[in-house]
């Protein structure tokens, strides 16, 4: 018996193609935390974020990620600290008003994916490699587009970024630390091919 050209087809396992995503703004944003007054830790995050990206899961070293946060979207709970952090002490967001991410290259190493791109902040740009966890398996959502998502860290310091507004302290230390645990969530809508 001779198989149809499409029922073979549809039988052949599937490979994974490479597909561009939209980043969902209303279900991603940008994390982060700093040391404050040497003894405990305050959280902060970045709710407004948009990009895209391109994955290719059979040639990892073709996929590519493009993101923008809106600086003045900062929010640590706290909003008198909030106004500091927009001030030119700090993000200047009337001058700065977007931090950017833009990948240069992406591998994986030890069974982990790695993302190194070019972050600016404050007009400064450095560059920086990020761990990535996903992307988790595509879905199909309700309104039937494919969504997909991952999760990036990385450290930096605030330094070298040109954020160095500080104080010390009365015993020691200071109020701001250097370093700076950033983690990115991104949800992820496939554009239509």
């Amino acid at each position: 018996m001779r198989w149809p050209l499409f029922g073979l087809l549809a039988l052949a396992p599937l490979a994974a193609l490479a597909a561009e995503y939209e980043i969902d703004p209303a279900h991603s944003g940008a994390h982060f935390t700093v040391r404050h007054m040497m003894v405990a830790n305050v959280r902060g995050d970045f709710a407004k974020l948009t990009g895209k990206v391109n994955w290719d899961p059979d040639n990892v070293a073709a996929s590519s990620v493009v993101a923008v946060v809106d600086a003045n979207s900062i929010n640590t709970g706290e909003p008198k600290r909030d106004a500091h952090l927009k001030s030119p002490d700090f993000f200047d967001t009337a001058k700065y008003p977007t931090l950017t991410f833009r990948s240069k290259r992406v591998w994986r190493e030890g069974g982990k994916l790695k993302l190194a791109g070019d972050l600016t902040i404050h007009g400064v740009t450095k560059e920086v490699v990020l761990e990535v966890e996903g992307p988790s398996p595509e879905i199909k959502d309700q309104r039937g587009a494919f969504r997909t998502g991952a999760t990036a860290t990385g450290k930096i310091n605030r330094k070298d970024f040109g954020l160095t507004w500080n104080r010390a302290l009365e015993t020691g230390g200071v109020v701001v630390g250097d370093e700076v645990a950033v983690t990115i969530d991104v949800a992820m809508v496939r554009k239509a091919q």
